[in-house]
Formats: C-alpha cells, structure tokens, sequence
C-alpha cells in the first residue's frame, strides 16, 4: 500500500491551489505511479494536478550522498538563471563527475513545464 494523501475535511486535494513553479522531490522513486489511459499517476503529477507548474522526481532508489550533491548543484545552477533543464543537466554533468555510476546522477526527470 502506496502513500495516500487527503485533506483533513476529507473533500478534494490537500495540495489543491499549489502556486509553485516547482516542486523538487528528492526522495526515491518519487517520479514513479500507477500507469492509466491518463499516463503515469503519482505523487509528481498529483502537484501538477494542483496547480505547480513542474516537478522534479526520482526514477529509482536514489543514494543520499550523491543525490545531496546532485541537489546543491542543481539550486546553484537554477539561481545562475540557467532554466529548469539547464540547472539539472548541468547538476547531472557535474555530479557524474564526482559519482560516475548513473545510478547515483541519472535517475532524476523533470515533469511539466521546463522553463
């Protein structure tokens, strides 16, 4: 059994009205959901059903070490004005450098808007 949200009146969202333009999740598998004729449901898509503009997930169980400095990186990217997909790509490159295994660096995608 999956995490499951609800709001505390029991009616809609508990994200409902989120103004985000994005919203990072660095935890493990957090980019995964149950595949439907509406796609891939799941904790990412449930803040862009709410109103965030885009999300950052995980595709795997992601180690700690690498994925906190994957996460540094990428902050200092995006406050460099590099957009959304520049600043992870670069997180990436730059964090492959230091964990050369992409199970430490690639498991990381961008849901929603890129800019």
């Amino acid at each position: 059994m999956g995490l499951q949200l609800q709001s505390p009146s029991g009616f809609g969202s508990p994200f409902n009205g989120v103004k985000a333009d994005l919203v990072i999740l660095s935890g493990c598998e957090t980019a995964l959901g149950r595949i439907t004729g509406d796609g891939v449901i799941g904790l990412s898509r449930t803040f862009l059903a709410a109103g965030a503009d885009s999300a950052i997930g995980s595709l795997w169980s992601v180690p700690d070490e690498s994925t906190a400095s994957l996460m540094t990186d990428f902050h200092a990217n995006l406050s460099k004005n590099t957009g959304k997909t520049g600043a992870l790509r670069q997180a990436m490159l730059e964090t492959m450098k230091k964990y050369p295994n992409p199970r430490d660096w690639a498991g990381f995608t961008l849901i929603g808007e890129a800019e």
